[in-house]
This record gives structure tokens, sequence and C-alpha cells, in this order.
């Protein structure tokens, strides 16, 4: 046993400080970066900003929304090859995969079918061995298609992914808001200290990383982005829209949707039937709600991220980073309206 002394943090941790900017209005910075992945050599350009693969948000109708902002929806792994329409534009979607036997013959009926540029091989542990054989088969296979993978938390097994095929390394084990990874296991890390440490790893072998969960707010996003990371990758602001998968439940005069982690025992029993008794739910299930459509979602991220380029001189997202100054904080918030007695 041993302890690491060093304190690792939570985007509620910091604050990214102010400096002097030569931007005058939110319209002068460009949201959009290019990349040409390590593996499959493909070059891409839009909005780094991606869906989350959850049955409650990573859907066909999000992506006919996101995919207009040129940002990725990575698509939950329960859609059959035969469910996807023809006319999607391969830039903007991800599909993805278990590491089961089964989840590899679907992957690869639905490849044959879309021909899609993105695959999402996505487990909850990504420093199981059995993860790395299935990037090996998948890589040997499928050279030209873009791999994101995980999720891991430390520059070891970012590396090693890297290493063995993934041109994506997904980010982030426990920070999720329907996640219950962290009160179960008792493992997991901070989110914005995941993401410099593994960022760090990845830029040095030429691969990028997706931040994947953890976004409470907009400015979370711009606070991934300042650590480092290439993509940010959220659940719960994608929660609860028209577009969004789960249930609408109406109480009364409002409307919910529900809203839960994929390892809970709702997802388990949905999508494979049963829960095994080997396993216990490491997800909640929460009512959100009911936002409408998710195109004003989308616009106060951006309109977020953009502001807070203004406010640091960074005209290109691609240069946020390195405009980047965290300060820790204890408070990130004045919040005495939301005190019990003052209506919203």
């Amino acid at each position: 046993m041993k302890i690491l002394p060093d304190v690792k943090l939570d985007f509620s941790d910091v604050l990214i400080r102010p400096k002097r900017s030569e931007l005058s209005s939110r319209s002068e910075v460009d949201l959009e970066r290019e990349f040409i992945f390590r593996h499959s050599k493909r070059v891409w350009k839009g909005i780094p900003i991606m869906v989350a693969n959850m049955d409650c948000t990573g859907t066909i109708e999000m992506f006919r929304v996101l995919s207009k902002y040129k940002m990725i929806t990575c698509l939950h792994k329960f859609y059959e090859p035969e469910d996807y329409p023809m006319d999607m534009d391969p830039n903007y979607y991800m599909i993805t995969s278990g590491i089961r036997d089964n989840d590899w013959e679907k992957l690869q009926k639905t490849i044959e079918r879309l021909n899609p540029y993105f695959v999402c091989v996505d487990v909850a542990n990504g420093y199981s061995s059995k993860l790395i054989d299935y990037v090996k088969k998948f890589r040997a296979k499928y050279p030209d298609i873009t791999l994101m993978a995980g999720n891991v938390v430390t520059n070891e097994m970012t590396e090693e992914l890297v290493l063995q095929g993934v041109d994506i390394v997904k980010v982030g084990i426990g920070p999720g808001s329907v996640c219950l990874t962290r009160k179960l296991t008792a493992c997991g890390f901070p989110q914005l200290s995941a993401i410099m440490d593994t960022a760090d790893a990845a830029h040095g072998v030429n691969a990028l990383i997706c931040g994947d969960g953890g976004v409470q707010f907009p400015g979370d996003f711009s606070k991934g982005f300042g650590a480092g990371a290439d993509f940010m990758m959220a659940g719960s602001m994608f929660s609860g829209h028209e577009e969004s998968g789960g249930e609408m439940v109406v109480e009364g005069d409002k409307k919910f949707k529900l809203f839960y982690g994929m390892s809970s025992k709702k997802a388990m029993v949905k999508n494979y039937g049963k829960m095994e008794s080997y396993r216990s739910s490491e997800g909640k299930v929460v009512k959100i709600p009911y936002k409408g459509p998710v195109e004003a979602t989308v616009q106060d991220i951006l309109g977020g991220i953009r502001s807070c380029m203004t406010y640091i001189g960074a005209k290109k997202l691609k240069d946020l980073s390195k405009c980047t100054t965290f300060i820790r904080v204890n408070r990130q918030l004045n919040e005495i309206y939301s005190h019990p007695g003052y209506s919203t």
C-alpha cells in the first residue's frame, strides 16, 4: 500500500484566471479544430465535443441536431445494424461496441453496412487485458477507422492503449452524475487531474484524449480543454431533451425524462434482460426536468466556451490550453439565491 500525497483536482476545485485579451467579441473566436489521427491517418475538422454513448443521450435524433454544429454523437451500442439510417454524415457520429464476442460480431456487421469513420470501444474498466486484446484485433482488421477506447485515468495505460492502436483515449472513471462507481468500488480519479495526466501522456505519443464525464456546467468544457483535453464528452448536459432517450414521466403539469447510468440496474434489465447476481448497481436513476429541444443547450455550451476564450485571449480553441492558468478555489459561485426560501 502507498499514498500519493499530491492533491488531485476536479472541475469544481478550480477557476480559469482572466488575462489581457485583444479579442473584443465572441464572434472572433474559432471553436473548430482539425486533427490527423495517429493510426487511421484520417483528417477530421469540427467542434470537438461529443455526446456520451448512453442510451439516454447517444441517439440518432441527437445526431441529427448536433451534426449541424459539426459535433460528434457517440451512438449507444444497443442499436442493431439495420437500425442505422444510411444518410448520416460519418464525420459526426461514432458507433459503439463492447468487448464481448457477440459485440465483435455485431460491430463487424455494422461496419459492413455503414463504413463509418469512427468506432468507440467502451468498457467501464479500461485496465482489462481483454480490452487490449480487442483493440489489437480491431486495429488489425480495420486500419483505416479512427478508434476511441477506454475508460482509463492514468498515463501508463493511456500510452499502452495508444501503442496498441487507439487514436483517442477515453478518460474518466467515476465522474459522471449518475455513476456510483466511486462509492461502490472506492476506485476513481478526480477528472481535471485525470485529463491533465493522460493528455500529457497521449500527446507525447502523437495521440489524443477525450475527457468523459464530470461536466456540470458549460464552463466545465472550457476547464477540460484548458487542462489539455482534445475532445470533451458529456452525458447529463444532453439528457432530458426532446432528442434524448429515456422515458418521459408526467407528474401533474410537469414533465421529466429519466436519466440513468449504464451500469445501473435499470440499464442492465432494459438492455440485457437482467442484472447478473455477481454484479452490483453502479449507477442511479434520476428524473430530469424536461428541457425541450437540445439546440438551446448547445448554444449555451458553445457560447460559454467562446466567452471563456475572450476572457483569456485564445482566438482558436487549440490555443485555449496555452492561455489557461488555473487557480484553486474553495468556492466557484455565490449561491445565496439557491438557498431555501428564494424562488427561482
